[in-house]
């Protein structure tokens, strides 16, 4: 049977292609790789020695405010550090931040660029967890204190899982 090696690219229709690039670009920091404007497509990448491009931005959006039909867009980052960064990054920008979170395998921010695309930046822990699992984290806390209380609760939750509940309000998961 033939396999997929790995998630390439995404490809987003955008409503306003110069606001959009300038989010992607400069506040998450990935890089122009081909810029045909002419037939509405930019692509950037993180890794441009790598991959020629992660992300295809398209104009001509339709979809309206509101409406489901992307659950989210995932960035991985090499260190906690990173992600810490990006939270910074992203307070300074007025970014809208839905929550900052652990999985127990991972260190979270959810949040949403200006088309409202839910997106996350994240860390992998190397820890073991049961998904569902959804803790609140304060990412202003050292992280030395940050993978401590993420060991302490994978220690007490990591078989069962675990959802804080109050970070899910107003999300309707019936959707």
């Amino acid at each position: 049977m033939p396999t997929i090696e790995r998630l390439a690219h995404v490809g987003i229709h955008v409503r306003d292609m110069e606001r959009s690039l300038a989010f992607y670009k400069d506040v998450l920091g990935l890089q122009i790789t081909d810029d045909d404007r002419e037939h509405g497509m930019i692509f950037l990448s993180s890794r441009p020695e790598i991959e020629h491009h992660e992300v295809l931005l398209c104009g001509g959006r339709t979809v309206g405010d509101g409406e489901l039909w992307l659950q989210q867009i995932s960035f991985r980052c090499s260190t906690l550090e990173d992600v810490l960064g990006f939270y910074r990054r992203f307070v300074e920008n007025d970014v809208k931040i839905e929550y900052t979170v652990t999985h127990g395998n991972a260190i979270g921010v959810y949040f949403y660029d200006p088309d409202g695309n839910r997106c996350e930046v994240y860390w992998p822990t190397g820890l073991e967890a049961k998904q569902g699992f959804l803790e609140g984290l304060d990412l202003t806390r050292p992280a030395e204190e940050l993978v401590e209380q993420v060991r302490a609760s994978v220690e007490k939750y990591g078989k069962t899982g675990y959802v804080d509940t109050r970070l899910l309000e107003g999300i309707d998961v019936d959707k």
